[in-house]
């Protein structure tokens, strides 16, 4: 009935129909259902978490139980990818549904809160909306009926939080006290509303501090190593040899967790902590060994991995609390439960840690949802989804409609298991943090089902890679003689893709400034967001 008068009205001004869709609609299903029926959406995002250090996603290194509870009773996305694999460039995207270049937040610059987001959008569709643990956007957060979300970074021990009270500090360690304060917004929020959570942790993020029970379990632990670890980068571009994230040479004492000598200033500690050590002294069975060399490389593989690994264990605890508690309380079967990371990141692999690059460890993020009342077999998906379709897909998910300047796509087809003859088979890529942090070349590329070509712009470099036939990248074809009508089709499809989606080269060798590292926020942009 409510679908009919809608035919029945013509509309002069799409912003009112917006509206009406917006606002109408939600109460048009309650009077029709007698309750909101839309399903609640929790969102879990870690930092920094590669799929390679999941068990679902065939890891080698360690097991994560409750995260593949995802995986073993709903739906698991092989081909997940971010199109900025940096934090808050990622954050932005996954909020907006659009790439950096049309977010403005290109690299560690402030997001401006103004603009229309995910959250915006469900809260005005009759969502209670929350964000909760690791925001790194620099403004304050918008479109949100609760929030505290740690400063910056935020630390791992005793954090602090900012929230609509004022900044607080909570004793604990920062992934259950994350927890505790997602578990207290689903028992208080609104019973009348549908809600939508997004419970954002700190960790694996770098400096990779596990609590005590975690750390000395995987202290004990011996780490495979991948078979990219020795990687000596031939053939390869100039950006992976002249790049600052090197397991072997680029790892301070501070990520090695080694003990500085006493009596030193806290100036001279941070100089002494900050530096990149060429030997490590360790006792062995009470005698001491000064590690240098391949035994000093081995060394600060395990102790980087051994740290991260155990701070994503108790991630993956989390994920446990808080199914159970959906479980227990009968909210399962109409909640949309989602685990992934803001990007991929390096184990070891090519000799890397931290993220980037457009490799496939840094490029990838898990995905993984659950939804009872949609979901209903198993299932493996290899269709290429992105960062950017999270948004849409929420949306279409709550009854909203999707603005057209969105740039992802709603893979809701895909949750039903439809595979619609236009779903994209290729995508495009852009880096711009350079030198950044660890002096990473800025790039853009794209890939496709079975091909990858980057381009370094500032070093007019290029690399190119046969995914089927080379997954690891280890041999760049842009220069063999009998590929250059592959690297040629690749190039166009690059080129098409940049024109799609708009990007003009905005952010290319001017980006704007940092602003995303601030203790508190300024004052918050009210919007409308259907404004022109």
């Amino acid at each position: 009935m409510f679908a009919s008068f809608l035919n029945r009205i013509e509309y002069s001004d799409m912003r009112l129909m917006r509206y009406l869709i917006i606002f109408i609609l939600p109460f048009a299903v309650s009077l029709t259902n007698g309750a909101d029926k839309r399903p609640n959406i929790l969102f879990i995002m870690s930092d920094d978490h590669a799929a390679h250090s999941i068990s679902a996603y065939g890891s080698k290194v360690n097991t994560t139980p409750n995260i593949d509870r995802l995986a073993k009773e709903g739906i698991k996305f092989n081909s997940c990818f971010c199109v900025n694999s940096i934090c808050t460039p990622s954050r932005a995207s996954i909020l907006t549904g659009k790439y950096s270049h049309k977010n403005g937040v290109p690299v560690f610059n402030t997001f401006d809160g103004s603009q229309p987001t995910v959250s915006k959008y469900l809260q005005s569709a009759g969502y209670y909306t929350g964000v909760i643990g690791k925001w790194h956007l620099g403004s304050q957060p918008t479109g949100f009926d609760y929030w505290s979300v740690l400063p910056s970074q935020g630390v791992y021990f005793n954090p602090a939080f900012l929230t609509q009270d004022g900044r607080k500090v909570i004793n604990g360690y920062v992934t259950e006290i994350i927890t505790d304060l997602s578990l207290n917004f689903l028992k208080n929020r609104p019973k009348d509303k549908p809600f939508f959570l997004m419970c954002h942790h700190k960790a694996p993020h770098r400096a990779w501090e596990p609590n005590e029970k975690y750390k000395i379990e995987f202290s004990k632990k011996v780490i495979p190593e991948p078979p990219t670890l020795w990687d000596d980068y031939s053939t390869r571009a100039d950006a992976i040899r002249n790049c600052q994230q090197k397991v072997f040479y680029d790892l301070t004492r501070r990520d090695l967790k080694l003990i500085p000598p006493a009596n030193l200033s806290p100036a001279e500690k941070n100089k002494w902590l900050s530096t990149k050590p060429t030997s490590v002294e360790i006792q062995v069975d009470g005698k001491t060994n000064i590690l240098t060399g391949i035994e000093l490389n081995k060394y600060k593989y395990q102790r980087y991995m051994q740290d991260y690994l155990a701070c994503i264990q108790s991630i993956d605890d989390s994920v446990g609390i808080l199914l159970d508690y959906l479980d227990k309380e009968g909210l399962s079967d109409n909640t949309i439960v989602i685990y992934t990371s803001d990007q991929g990141f390096f184990l070891g692999d090519h000799g890397l840690y931290d993220k980037r690059f457009m490799y496939e460890e840094s490029l990838k993020m898990p995905f993984l949802l659950r939804w009872k009342n949609c979901v209903k077999t198993v299932s493996v998906e290899d269709s290429i989804i992105l960062n950017i379709d999270f948004a849409p897909t929420f949306m279409e998910i709550a009854g909203v409609k999707i603005p057209d300047d969105i740039q992802g796509r709603s893979f809701l087809p895909l949750l039903k298991g439809e595979h619609p003859d236009d779903w994209r088979t290729s995508f495009y890529y852009r880096y711009y943090h350079d030198p950044g942090d660890h002096n990473t070349a800025a790039h853009y590329g794209m890939r496709t089902l079975t091909h990858k070509i980057i381009y370094y712009w500032k070093l007019d470099q290029w690399e190119c890679f046969d995914l089927k036939n080379d997954p690891f990248e280890l041999k760049n074809i842009y220069n063999d003689k009998d590929k250059q009508p592959i690297v040629a089709k690749l190039k166009q499809e690059l080129y098409k893709l940049k024109k799609d989606v708009q990007d003009n080269d905005e952010y290319a060798y001017k980006q704007p400034p940092h602003g995303v590292d601030g203790r508190t926020f300024s004052t918050p942009v009210k919007f409308d967001p259907y404004q022109k």
